[in-house]
């Protein structure tokens, strides 16, 4: 019954449409997707925009410009980085650096328009021009360079499994899932590789849009463990310790980028220049400290990898 109840708790602020502190808000894409955690997100880093300026030869730019607010792509359902409140009050380390973003643009971060895009829908929504920039786990891989452009990353996690807590035997880690149900979010690194390594059999992978109903499946004792990256995975698990836990074997490195049209360089370097200042003056440190590092993951800048 306790998670059942969990389960319930967190489905229910996705069903909101709102117009709150966080900006203003877009139709939720899906139906009845989880979309929140159970607490209540506290006070948002207060942004002041930087000076109204330009940046040349960038077409992003000049349409977000016009527009006054920028449109940004984000998940809805990760504890700690990218989700929705009881309140349907939007916050976590993702909706921060969003935020960062639009102020360094010179645009209000409080003015953001949110888009919810799925997983395996983040390279139609930037290349068509219905997001001005994602920010929501964005693995930076060289087949999706390809398709869009990458500022940063601006966070480097590892994938790994969130199990029940009494459950131990997949404490091997990858090695282990041989037989296991395993689950993910379509369109994810995290699911490809599991089928690419053929780390179980295709028999036992099962795929949702969102991380947070694979969480209710484990709940439900439909699936054995839930793979993505071990920072949205501890998310899970603070927010239910006596009930998941994460193994703690990560196998893999993903950094996490800002996702822009694929054309737009001087956006990209623009973006890039803004996230290595926030690396050098504290405020990366501060957005991290408020939130994701709630969850114990390893709080350190990386490396700018421009390109």
């Amino acid at each position: 019954m306790r998670m059942r109840n969990l389960v319930a708790t967190v489905g229910v602020a996705a069903l909101a449409l709102t117009v709150g502190a966080c900006g203003k808000e877009d139709t939720p894409t899906g139906s009845g997707s989880p979309g929140s955690t159970t607490g209540g997100c506290g006070e948002l880093h207060k942004f002041t925009p930087a000076a109204a300026g330009d940046v040349a030869g960038s077409a992003t730019f000049t349409k977000i410009k016009a527009r006054g607010n920028a449109v940004v792509g984000v998940k809805a359902d990760q504890p700690n980085l990218g989700y929705k409140d009881a309140n349907g009050k939007r916050c976590g380390f993702d909706i921060e650096i969003a935020r960062m973003v639009s102020a360094q643009l010179g645009l209000d971060p409080e003015k953001i328009e949110y888009k919810e895009i799925p997983s395996a829908n983040r390279e139609t929504a930037i290349a068509g021009g219905e997001i001005d920039y994602y920010v929501g786990t964005y693995s930076i891989t060289d087949k999706r360079k390809k398709l869009v452009g990458f500022a940063g990353p601006y966070f480097v996690a590892g994938q790994d499994l969130l199990v029940r807590k009494a459950d131990t035997s997949m404490d091997g880690g990858k090695t282990a899932l041989k037989g296991k149900k395993v689950c993910s979010a379509t369109g994810s690194t995290p699911i490809q590789r599991v089928k690419d390594e053929n780390l179980t059999e295709a028999s036992n992978i099962s795929e949702f849009k969102t991380y947070s109903e694979c969480v209710s499946q484990l709940l439900d004792n439909k699936t054995d463990a839930v793979t993505t990256d071990d920072a949205i995975l501890k998310g899970y698990a603070a927010n239910a310790p006596e009930d998941l836990r994460v193994v703690g074997k990560p196998f893999s490195t993903e950094k996490y980028g800002i996702g822009l049209p694929l054309a737009d360089k001087p956006l990209r370097d623009k973006v890039n220049a803004g996230l290595e200042t926030s690396f050098t003056d504290g405020t990366w440190k501060t957005l991290y400290d408020g939130t994701l590092g709630k969850s114990g993951s390893p709080g350190t800048p990386p490396t700018l990898e421009k390109y």
